[in-house]
């Protein structure tokens, strides 16, 4: 069982990566002597802003749809949606055409971001980690609304998408019409509802009330999914290969953008 959740990972590589560029940007930076103001440091902190709108705007270009379709979904960094090679050559960009005027601050900002980048690289092992030693997907204990156990290779041989929701999470109401489309566009790739710690009468009012279709409703009274993929709260998306693999996993409101993006990214739609 993993002990921290991947999306915790994430987030701590990113704040951990922008410390190191920051440090080694300080640090590499002689002392000057005619009391210039500008710091690389300060200068690769821009960077890294305007490096990470451009990724930011980029993503939001390519999957521009459904982000017409959502504007809301826009504003929802914490989806993950950033395009790294926009975002970097923009960064770089705009060091050396800050640095023309600035000279001497271009060396370390991009010792800088290079630092980073390799801190970066580092996390991205560790996440491939989590999914490496995950349980697959057959390690689930789950029941159908009828209450008959699913079999742990029911779902071998295709693609899965599975999803921890409870009715009584707002986020996990707001993500399913996504859900229940990408089930619609996605029929090489299994669809798993799997509601937490809630009884069949519940699961079945809420779905029929919402008008929500979904093949595989499934239930799992004890929450041991949460437990056995590490997930510190709901909703949480896992994506397992063909082969009952994790290959990667999203805590939290999933946009349709996003969710796009994985599915085609991991499984080659």
């Amino acid at each position: 069982m993993l002990s921290i959740g991947p999306f915790s990972v994430r987030v701590v590589a990113v704040a951990i990566a922008a410390l190191i560029a920051w440090l080694v940007a300080r640090f590499a930076q002689r002392t000057r002597p005619d009391g210039q103001h500008k710091t690389s440091a300060s200068l690769l902190l821009d960077a890294l802003l305007i490096g990470l709108i451009a990724a930011r705007v980029g993503y939001i270009a390519r999957w521009w749809p459904d982000y017409f379709a959502s504007p809301k979904s826009i504003v929802a960094l914490g989806d993950g949606g950033f395009t790294w090679w926009i975002g970097l050559p923009v960064a770089l960009a705009y060091i050396g055409w800050r640095s023309r005027r600035l000279p001497g601050l271009a060396r370390p900002a991009l010792a800088g971001i290079a630092a980073g980048m390799l801190a970066w690289g580092a996390a991205q092992g560790l996440l491939a980690t989590f999914d490496r030693t995950a349980p697959p997907l057959s390690a689930l204990r789950v029941e159908t609304l009828d209450a008959t156990p699913v079999a742990p290779n029911r779902y071998a041989g295709k693609p899965v998408v599975v999803n921890l929701w409870a009715t009584w999470c707002p986020p996990c109401q707001r993500e399913m019409p996504i859900l229940a489309q990408a089930q619609r566009d996605y029929p090489g790739v299994s669809f798993l509802m799997i509601n937490q710690g809630e009884d069949v009468q519940t699961v079945s009012a809420f779905l029929e009330r919402k008008g929500l279709r979904f093949d595989h409703v499934l239930l799992d009274r004890s929450l041991g999914a949460m437990r056995t993929y590490g997930s510190r709260g709901l909703p949480t998306t896992l994506f397992f290969d063909d082969k009952g693999k994790l290959v990667e996993s999203h805590m939290g409101e999933i946009t349709a953008a996003r969710l796009k993006d994985t599915v085609n990214t991991r499984f080659g739609r």
